[in-house]
């Protein structure tokens, strides 16, 4: 599902984000990526989505080498990844509704099947009943929920999160975790970055360590390599 073969990323200002990286995610595989602030999991999971290109080495996602996808087919690419950012990047001008359907009018579907499936999504984050509210009018932990929502609304066959919890309270950020691992016993594979590895110490699942941009740990159920 996902696979990085020695992969390096290096910056124009000649730091390197990514040294070496290689590992591979199984389909349905739920993963944390761990790692101090600075240890490269943004750029890997940028990589996934080809927001960046590796230096060197080769980023397989969906059986697809990134390297061959023209910057012409990214769109149509990412229909097939769900992104859920941190600062969840709503749009405050929009109903929480249109919100989630923003990819899903992107992608050219249906008014009848955006409104089946974004209600889907509501309906699953539990956040239904607010459709038609404002983001603004939300709370911090909802606002989350509508971003996780609009990541899995056109039924991405990978999800990848950038510390999705980091500016909720544990209370908060368990919830949002027991509803990644929902997604992911309907077969979704998911890739999440974060930094609280006291959060994970709750949660049983494959963790992939970084440290200054290499690959240092790789361990937990599931662990498709093994790693030195």
């Amino acid at each position: 599902m996902i696979r990085f073969e020695n992969v390096y990323k290096r910056y124009a200002t000649g730091g390197e984000a990514l040294s070496g990286v290689t590992f591979h995610i199984e389909p349905g595989e739920m993963v944390f990526l761990t790692g101090p602030s600075g240890a490269g999991k943004s750029t890997l999971l940028k990589l996934v989505a080809i927001i960046e290109r590796p230096t060197r080495g080769t980023v397989l996602v969906n059986h697809q080498n990134t390297a061959t996808i023209s910057r012409r087919r990214i769109p149509k690419f990412r229909q097939r990844i769900g992104i859920v950012f941190q600062d969840h990047k709503l749009l405050y001008d929009r109903t929480v509704f249109d919100n989630v359907a923003l990819p899903l009018v992107i992608a050219g579907a249906s008014r009848r099947e955006i409104g089946r499936r974004v209600r889907a999504s509501l309906d699953q984050v539990g956040l239904l009943h607010k459709e038609r509210h404002a983001p603004i009018t939300l709370s911090t932990g909802e606002q989350q929920r509508v971003g996780i929502a609009r990541a899995v609304a056109g039924r991405p066959d990978v999800v990848i999160a950038d510390e999705p919890t980091g500016n909720l309270d544990p209370g908060l950020s368990l919830d949002i975790m027991f509803l990644f691992e929902r997604f992911n016993e309907v077969g979704v594979t998911l890739l999440i970055a974060t930094h609280d590895l006291e959060l994970l110490d709750h949660l049983r699942h494959r963790r992939i360590e970084l440290l200054a941009g290499k690959l240092c740990g790789d361990h937990g159920p599931g662990v498709a390599e093994a790693q030195p």
